[in-house]
């Protein structure tokens, strides 16, 4: 039986991943330490879809005081999901949780990966902020990186230390960059959450700037099938993916959209254009297409209309 490990079980996209893999008889061990960056119950509320599995195993820890040694000794797949996230949060004396969760918690791992015998793979979950304002839309994996927030530059950091013991140590990892993820379990600090939950509570939706900034959303079972495929691709080893959802959308006719699922006009409040935010993503996804075929296959309409069900289900 394979066994595997997701770290940031409890998270948003790990969660979802873990329990793809329970669904295929995989052995998982995941990994979380429940931190309060957002409310727990949620990760809970998470790990209890997980622990209806017989082939589920959770570690409650921090990354860098576990055992990893003994973790990963019969282990093929480790899929390194947990980080601090938020780009707006990494300003300030908020910072050191980024430097710690992202970097010093990523190379501890990678230490301990590359001393494990039955490693296959390592697939490190990166992000489209290490882009920050990038000049080509969209935007391909040649691009250098230029973050415009401290998370970004966390999350660069991690990845090019994935880099490095890839090139000294021959530690297998891949790197998925992913752009904007959504829906049902996404973090309640994250857009499409805040926006459906006010909704629901009759209060205005704010809106960073003129709400002309464009994304790239990607719903999250296309990031779980990106993961798997990374996982298994014998040419994605040592390289690095973007992860989009195929269509960039301008903010105003995601809130159009919404109107239309909610069946109610929205209200909106703007507010001033917030540090670290990237004014447009776009996702050059042909290279995920060609190695892991990639192809994304939930619309922003479907994709909203499901985290709206959950959104409802979870503050009914």
């Amino acid at each position: 039986m394979t066994k595997i490990i997701v770290t940031g079980a409890a998270g948003f996209i790990g969660s979802h991943i873990a329990e793809a893999l329970l669904q295929q008889d995989k052995e998982v061990i995941g990994i979380d330490e429940f931190n309060d960056y957002y409310d727990p119950t949620l990760k809970r509320k998470n790990i209890a879809i997980l622990k209806a599995y017989s082939n589920f195993t959770l570690v409650e820890g921090d990354i860098q005081l576990l055992d990893w040694q003994t973790l990963l000794q019969d282990v093929e797949v480790v899929y390194h999901q947990a980080a601090q996230a938020g780009v707006r949060a990494s300003w300030g004396s908020g910072f050191r949780a980024y430097t710690e969760r992202n970097i010093n918690a990523t190379q501890i791992l990678l230490e301990a990966a590359k001393d494990a015998k039955n490693l296959q793979r390592l697939v490190f979950a990166s992000t489209s902020s290490v882009y920050g304002d990038a000049e080509t839309l969209p935007t391909h994996e040649g691009i250098p990186p230029r973050p415009v927030s401290p998370y970004g530059i966390t999350k660069l950091a991690a990845e090019r230390l994935c880099g490095l013991y890839h090139k000294n140590f021959g530690v297998p990892f891949v790197s998925l960059r992913y752009f904007t993820v959504y829906g049902p379990r996404q973090r309640p600090d994250m857009a499409f959450h805040k926006f459906f939950k006010a909704v629901l509570q009759d209060e205005a939706i704010p809106i960073y700037g003129d709400g002309q900034q464009t994304r790239d959303f990607t719903f999250v079972s296309d990031a779980v099938a990106a993961n798997l495929a990374a996982a298994t691709a014998p040419d994605a080893v040592g390289e690095i993916f973007n992860i989009g959802g195929g269509s960039r959308v301008v903010l105003t006719e995601v809130l159009e959209t919404m109107a239309e699922i909610v069946g109610k006009p929205i209200k909106t409040n703007h507010i001033e254009k917030a540090m670290g935010d990237a004014r447009h993503t776009a996702a050059d996804v042909s290279k995920a297409r060609k190695i892991l075929q990639y192809q994304p296959a939930v619309s922003l309409k479907e994709g909203l209309t499901q985290e709206w069900h959950w959104i409802k289900s979870l503050y009914s």
